[in-house]
């Protein structure tokens, strides 16, 4: 196999082993509602193995971003719909990832609601809201019985997007938000079935996505996961307890048969998530993380090499709608415009050149 080769993850059939990492870029306006502007985007990038779209908000007080996409309305599930289909009509595949933000948001952002987390512990940070910074607020922790509504959440949310034309749903479990903050021990201080333990604080994730793939299909879900990436003050500083947490996580979802798992981690050929790997027994989606851009170098070794199934890239795709086609030909890269990635419009958006426009 290399990274130009087809492979299955679950239902899902890709051309090749490149895949669109979800990236937030805020073009969805007050309505969070997919525009002309978020059509073209994504069916630009269809030559891509598989999209996997920006984190879309599940529930009205999940929303993390201004300008985040939802699939929460009627109007948002038709603007999906409309991604979908251009996505389609161009040969891709495309999954939405269901994204419940959890404490990273504020009541300026998710319109007055009260912002929900497994404990009532605030992010030390601010938040950026269209009326400028605010410090980020203490949020309300979930009593047991709202967590179990929120399991509920999930899976409504990846029905619409079934219902909507997209190929499948991901899990965002990563990067600092709901389902994060339930895995770490920094942000979960809770005393009830989903907190102390690893067991525990792995079980929220675990209910989640059994039941998604119950309602959706195993085959068209996948799961992200950033252990150790200890952003937005989800932290995991200890090894062992890591290894407890997640290699318990992959145990309980691996007779599910989810479609892949996506790891986010500076070191994905390295032992953790490797053994992460051995355990959940399914599609790797690797993502070497922010702290490096991801080259065609690094894409192709990790194929090569066997350590990943699929590779996620970000800042590459963004500046090149055409990556794939750039990368198995060995042609020179466009520019990336880092000033442009949190803008609004079409600049820094749909306007990076193609190979055949070039």
């Amino acid at each position: 196999m290399d990274l130009f080769s087809p492979v299955t993850l679950g239902d899902l059939e890709l051309t090749n082993r490149v895949a669109m990492a979800p990236l937030t870029r805020m073009r969805s306006g007050p309505l969070g509602i997919p525009g002309d502007v978020v059509v073209e985007h994504y069916a630009q990038r269809a030559g891509l193995g598989l999209i996997v779209t920006e984190g879309t908000y599940p529930v009205h007080e999940s929303q993390a971003f201004v300008g985040q996409p939802g699939i929460v309305t009627d109007e948002q599930v038709a603007g999906w719909r409309r991604v979908a289909d251009a996505v389609h009509a161009r040969g891709g595949r495309i999954v939405l990832q269901v994204m419940h933000g959890g404490r990273v948001t504020h009541p300026e952002i998710n319109g007055g609601r009260r912002v929900e987390a497994p404990s009532a512990i605030a992010i030390d940070g601010e938040a950026r809201t269209a009326a400028g910074k605010h410090a980020y607020p203490v949020p309300h922790a979930l009593t047991t019985a709202e967590v179990r509504e929120r399991v509920q959440t999930f899976v409504d949310a990846s029905r619409r997007a079934i219902e909507a034309g997209l190929d499948g749903v991901e899990l965002h479990g990563a990067n600092g938000y709901l389902l994060h903050e339930f895995l770490s021990p920094a942000s979960n201080r809770r005393e009830d079935e989903y907190g102390g333990s690893p067991e525990n604080r792995a079980r929220f994730v675990v209910e989640v996505a059994t039941a998604v793939a119950e309602a959706v299909g195993a085959g068209r879900v996948g799961l992200r996961i950033s252990p150790e990436h200890g952003i937005q003050d989800a932290l995991e500083p200890d090894r062992d307890d890591v290894l407890a947490t997640y290699g318990y996580l992959m145990d309980q979802l691996r007779p599910l048969g989810l479609a892949y798992l996506s790891v986010l981690h500076r070191e994905p050929a390295g032992d953790l998530v490797q053994e992460l790997r051995r355990r959940f027994d399914g599609p790797l989606m690797a993502n070497s993380g922010f702290g490096s851009i991801t080259t065609r170098e690094e894409a192709t070794a990790l194929v090569d090499s066997a350590h990943a199934d699929v590779v996620a890239v970000g800042r590459a795709v963004i500046a090149n709608p055409d990556l794939v086609e750039r990368w198995a030909g060995q042609h020179p890269e466009n520019e990336q415009r880092p000033h442009l990635y949190y803008a609004d419009g079409a600049e820094g958006y749909t306007d990076y050149p193609t190979l055949q426009a070039g």
